[in-house]
């Protein structure tokens, strides 16, 4: 495995991009921020069963921009009318309790690098971009690029401005920062895990992957691009991702099933003739 550093390149127009999930904080920050507000009550017993349906098609067919196109419409109707500041509130909880401690130490030594020698350091996230700034102030980032979901007099409208930050709408999104703040993409850095974040490192001069994905290690081999394995355990770090996340579909499921079966119990309880 590589020990790719970043180069000494110091002074204005050179940047550092970090994907989020898996790359700075192990697991998914949005998953993360969602048991939070699960803890707290936002969800109710209907949004559990659309959200244990999506994860099963998930799981059964994997990501398409179908898919995705599902999830995003699920999870911008769930938060349609919500305050804009208490998810703020909540998130800054959340972090505290959750994603502080889930933070890669690798990682985030490169991105303490980055800023000792003078680079700008974004994080460039397909999750919220509110949950995107949050990490970025509390790890010392310049700022952060993440799909936007509308509000209007502070509260959520159930639509997104633009599209979901995911695939090439990264590397759109780090083009169009960099023509804006004058970066050099060419002296630039990038980091992934996925390829949907092969769009993004293809557009600087120093990429490379993260804790990659069975896809991107074999992308990244065949760019010579190097690698960087912070999970601790090797492949075996993401299996234990992808079981965490199958335990908890399960979960929802078995949740889903009970709703079910008290449903109808409830239903033939009321059909039950009254005795004479």
């Amino acid at each position: 495995m590589s020990t790719h550093q970043p180069t000494p390149a110091t002074g204005a127009g050179v940047a550092a991009f970090f994907d989020v999930d898996n790359t700075i904080i192990r697991g998914a920050s949005a998953f993360h921020i969602a048991q939070g507000l699960r803890q707290r009550g936002y969800f109710r017993k209907r949004d559990l069963i659309r959200f244990g349906w999506e994860q099963l098609k998930y799981l059964m067919f994997g990501e398409s921009k179908e898919q995705m196109s599902s999830v995003r419409a699920e999870a911008l109707s769930i938060i349609k009318g919500w305050s804009v500041a208490e998810m703020a509130t909540i998130g800054e909880e959340v972090y505290d309790e959750i994603m502080a401690l889930r933070i890669f130490p690798g990682t985030k030594a490169l991105l303490d690098e980055h800023r000792a020698q003078g680079h700008e350091v974004w994080l460039v996230t397909a999750t919220p971009v509110e949950v995107g700034k949050l990490i970025a102030r509390r790890l010392g980032a310049t700022g952060a690029l993440g799909t936007i979901a509308e509000h209007k007099n502070g509260y959520y409208t159930g639509r997104l401005v633009g599209d979901l930050l995911h695939g090439e709408a990264k590397a759109v999104a780090v083009q169009g920062l960099a023509e804006a703040n004058g970066l050099n993409l060419a002296k630039s850095f990038a980091y992934g895990d996925s390829m949907n974040d092969a769009p993004m490192l293809s557009e600087v001069g120093h990429p490379c992957a993260i804790n990659p994905d069975s896809r991107l290690r074999r992308h990244a081999k065949s760019k010579g691009w190097p690698m960087k394995e912070f999970r601790g355990r090797g492949r075996k770090g993401r299996r234990s991702i992808i079981k965490r996340s199958v335990t908890g579909t399960v979960w929802i499921l078995l949740s889903i099933m009970r709703l079910v079966k008290r449903a109808i119990v409830a239903m033939f309880r009321r059909k039950k003739p009254a005795a004479s």
